[in-house]
Formats: C-alpha cells, sequence, structure tokens
C-alpha cells in the first residue's frame, strides 16, 4: 500500500468577492511555499472572481 504523502496539506479556496469558502483541495508543500492566488468560479457570485488559499 502506498503512504499518504506528507508534503500534501489540505486547503480550502475563499472568494475575494462574496468571501464564500468552496473547493477543498489539496497543495504540495514544498514546492508552492507561497499562498494560492487563483481565478476559479463561484457558484455565489456566478462570475470568474479571484480565489485565495485558507486553512482548511
Amino acid at each position: 500500500m502506498a503512504k499518504k504523502n506528507e508534503n500534501r496539506a489540505p486547503i480550502g479556496l475563499k472568494c475575494s468577492v462574496c468571501g464564500n469558502i468552496i473547493r477543498p483541495t489539496e497543495k504540495n508543500k514544498k514546492n508552492t511555499v507561497d499562498k494560492l492566488n487563483i481565478s476559479k468560479y463561484c457558484p455565489k457570485c456566478r462570475q470568474h472572481t479571484e480565489h485565495k488559499e485558507t486553512k482548511n
């Protein structure tokens, strides 16, 4: 059996416009040390907005 990768941390993505926390995901702490800022679709705003990383 494969071990769970210890470098991956669970995070959530928060919409910068409405503050809705969506998209629970993981990121590699070793390769990506900065916080993520990704343009994603927000179903509450019904448009593409910037999502910032939050702790899960």
